[in-house]
């Protein structure tokens, strides 16, 4: 399972860097940063799934 950000929708809003402050990361530049290629390992799970569910913008989504 990987996640993957819609950057046109993504608001930088930190929902997802609050809920999942090891996988998401808003930079200096006020953007998300996420490795979308990288696997999820099954102890972060829990936190992903709230991330994703978390965006009031529905920028991110799992797959796999």
């Amino acid at each position: 399972m990987r996640i993957a950000v819609d950057q046109a929708k993504c608001v930088s809003l930190g929902i997802c860097e609050g809920l999942a402050p090891d996988l998401f990361v808003i930079n200096d530049e006020g953007e998300l940063e996420v490795d979308e290629s990288a696997e999820i390992r099954p102890a972060d799970i829990e936190q992903v799934r709230s991330a994703v569910s978390g965006c009031p913008v529905n920028a991110l989504s799992l797959i796999g």
